[in-house]
């Protein structure tokens, strides 16, 4: 089983987005790309923290909705040890709450679909998906889509 680590940079942010529903949308996913033992952090931040982190991790001085930190086992070369009796440890997701609430507008989608769309968009980085642009035909916006529908039918979110 996974070990999922949420927490929330504010108090007041665990209330619209609870850990138990975030850990099942999680579960989902890792379960959907057979990666049901792999092991994530996920937290709210607030909107400057998350330009904050932006700015420092990817020199954008803005604000975006999700940030994705892949947990690499090797670096330069040197493959690290590993524990076969725990789970991969694949990576953090970072979310900005507000962020996510102006999507739901832009959009017009619910707050459990799109948080549901954000965890599979991180996810995917971190199991090795990216893409160029943020156009619909890009192959891993595409899988996202696929995705946030088949969660939706599962009526998890």
């Amino acid at each position: 089983m996974s070990e999922i680590n949420i927490s929330y940079e504010e108090e007041q942010m665990a209330a619209k987005v609870p850990q138990a529903k975030v850990a099942t949308i999680i579960r989902s996913i890792l379960t959907s790309l057979g990666k049901e033992d792999s092991d994530i952090t996920c937290a709210f931040v607030t909107d400057a923290k998350m330009q904050e982190l932006n700015d420092t991790y990817r020199g954008k001085k803005e604000t975006t909705d999700i940030l994705s930190f892949v947990q690499s086992d090797e670096l330069d070369g040197i493959t690290f040890p590993t524990n076969v009796d725990e789970g991969e440890f694949l990576g953090d997701l970072v979310i900005s709450l507000a962020a996510m609430e102006q999507n739901c507008e832009i959009f017009g989608v619910d707050f459990s679909e799109e948080l549901t769309r954000l965890l599979v968009h991180g996810i995917l980085h971190l199991v090795g998906w990216d893409h160029q642009t943020n156009e619909a035909h890009e192959p891993m916006l595409q899988k996202q889509e696929e995705m946030v529908s088949l969660i939706k039918k599962e009526s998890i979110a």
